[in-house]
């Protein structure tokens, strides 16, 4: 049974990972990659849009499913070798979670809301998954 995360990062690595298919979390971690299988569906939430940034986004980025394999390690060139995992990202829009905040299993009636999405990675229910699919129009496979 496949199972539905949270994954959280800027929206500018976001959109680069999205264009080239994959997904890191943690600052390139392993370990918290070792906990998705192939099939999970993983949405990103990014609270800004640049790494390190202070204007707040607060937005839901991209939403996909996990392809076959492991983590596996990149050399970005300049020393850092971070962990990815490959995502079949879907046609989706970009949604602030301002407006789901009281619908969300995960948010509701939580004042300090943004606390369980410190940890870069958080399990969530079918039902959080499929209401922030619909409201970024994306279509989750079957």
């Amino acid at each position: 049974m496949s199972r539905n995360w949270i994954a959280v990062a800027s929206a500018e690595h976001v959109r680069h990972g999205r264009a080239e298919g994959f997904m890191q979390v943690c600052h390139g971690k392993a370990a918290p990659l070792r906990r998705l299988r192939p099939g999970d569906r993983v949405v990103y939430y990014s609270p800004t849009e640049r790494f390190g940034g202070s204007a707040p986004l607060r937005t839901f980025t991209a939403i996909g499913t996990v392809r076959d394999g492991g983590p596996y390690q990149v050399d970005m060139g300049d020393g850092f070798l971070p962990f990815r995992r490959d995502v079949r990202w879907l046609d989706a829009h970009e949604t602030a979670i301002a407006p789901l905040l009281g619908l969300l299993a995960l948010t509701a009636g939580k004042s300090n809301w943004g606390y369980p999405f410190r940890f870069g990675l958080v399990e969530i229910a079918e039902p959080d998954l499929r209401l922030i699919a619909t409201a970024m129009g994306a279509m989750l496979p079957e």
